[in-house]
């Protein structure tokens, strides 16, 4: 059987029925299939041509998480409205904006109305569709709930995402400022400073020690920053192929986190939200309890709570109740225990997880926010001291000098 060739995406350019020039882009397996996907539309075409890519990569056209969160909620609202499953498929995939996720969801389109499952459709794109994603799929088409499986599907992704954006707008914020600091050092130590080192040579006096140790500094950044930004460079990039490559590395890494200072707090809740939302989807879409600390544990994005969920999940296994397989883990606060507790002995376990996710998640946005207000004087105060220190290093001796006169 021959294979079925891929679809392109194709620029054009045209007239319409009423004579007016329009243009746009479409998905065909060839150019002469799009002039009659064009014509069909009562478009007559003067320029059909491949999309180039960008000169500099795809990264404007990469599909991201947060698209497939938008695009979940999109299918939810259709399908919740009575549009039918196919005829939603297309409509997204017309109408996005980028042509890497119409590509996809043509696929998926072709897939479906093959008589292919939507849940084994979207398998074929593991890297944007991971396995609790076309799982809860996968329930809702054998429940023949699809539309309130994708609300839920549509719902946790949008919870994950704002927590995401939570962790990250808690780690931008410093790192950016210490990024400018160090290329503003780095200026003056090697432009700024060396100027001051001509004007100090002719003044034929002893130089404080406080400038020759910036003078010094300023050389050896002169003389080796080449060799230390490459060394930086190379050191970075084997790091991130040892961690991509070491389980033992990352595990080890996410158990270090968990006991830094403040920020340890807000990882530790933020892996409690993802765990208790990921699970209170999943076993309210009607996942049994241990398919569903399956993947709650990969969601949880710690190795300690990865750990530990998946212990829970072979003691629930044994027979054993959750809340107490959660307290003899020794990572989940007595709170998060009780609640899960009353949640068991009242038959509401999903509500009380969703409770306790919702609880979590407002802690981190309050951590965040309380931790970005803490470091903003912490970090203008060491900006000062190395900006600041410079400056004085280098006005010391000419101090010195309207002193003596």
């Amino acid at each position: 059987m021959a294979k079925e060739q891929a679809l392109t995406t194709y620029t054009w350019q045209g007239k319409n029925s009423k004579g007016q020039t329009v243009k746009g882009e479409t998905s065909a397996k060839s150019i002469q299939e799009a002039k009659n996907l064009l014509r069909r539309r009562g478009i007559s075409a003067t320029k059909v041509r491949k999309l180039s890519k960008p000169l500099f990569g795809r990264g404007g056209d990469k599909i991201t998480p947060a698209d497939i969160c938008v695009i979940s909620r999109q299918m939810a609202t259709m399908l919740a409205a009575g549009v039918t499953l196919i005829q939603t498929i297309d409509m997204l995939a017309k109408g996005h904006a980028k042509a890497s996720m119409r590509k996809v969801l043509n696929q998926i389109g072709d897939d479906v109305k093959a008589g292919t499952p939507l849940s084994n459709a979207l398998r074929k794109h593991p890297k944007y569709f991971d396995d609790l994603y076309c799982d809860l799929v996968e329930t809702g088409e054998h429940s023949g709930a699809l539309e309130t499986i994708y609300d839920r599907i549509a719902t946790y992704k949008e919870k994950a995402e704002a927590l995401k954006s939570k962790i990250k707008k808690a780690m931008f914020y410093p790192i950016a400022v210490l990024v400018v600091a160090f290329i503003v050092t780095a200026v003056l130590l090697i432009f700024v400073v060396p100027q001051f080192e001509e004007i100090f040579s002719s003044f034929g006096a002893e130089l404080p020690a406080f400038t020759l140790l910036v003078l010094a500094i300023s050389k050896f950044v002169q003389n080796y920053g080449v060799f230390i930004l490459a060394g930086m460079g190379i050191g970075g990039y084997l790091f991130k192929q040892y961690y991509a490559r070491s389980k033992d590395l990352r595990d080890s890494i996410d158990a270090r986190l968990l006991k830094l200072p403040v920020i340890g707090e807000i990882l530790r809740k933020a892996a409690i939200a993802r765990f208790t939302r990921t699970l209170a989807t999943t076993f309210a879409a009607g996942v049994p309890l241990i398919g569903a600390l399956e993947s709650a544990a990969g969601a949880s994005g710690n190795a300690v709570y990865r750990d530990a969920i998946l212990f829970i999940r072979k003691e629930v296994a044994g027979g054993i109740q959750m809340n107490a397989a959660m307290r003899s883990t020794n990572v989940f606060p007595d709170m998060v225990t009780q609640m899960i507790a009353i949640g068991e002995e009242s038959g509401a376990v999903d509500e009380m997880l969703s409770k306790i996710a919702t609880i979590y998640e407002g802690e981190v946005d309050d951590m965040v926010d309380g931790l970005t207000s803490l470091l903003e004087p912490m970090i203008m105060a060491v900006l000062g001291v190395v900006i600041g220190g410079l400056i004085v290093a280098m006005y010391l001796p000419i101090f010195q000098m309207g002193m003596v006169v």
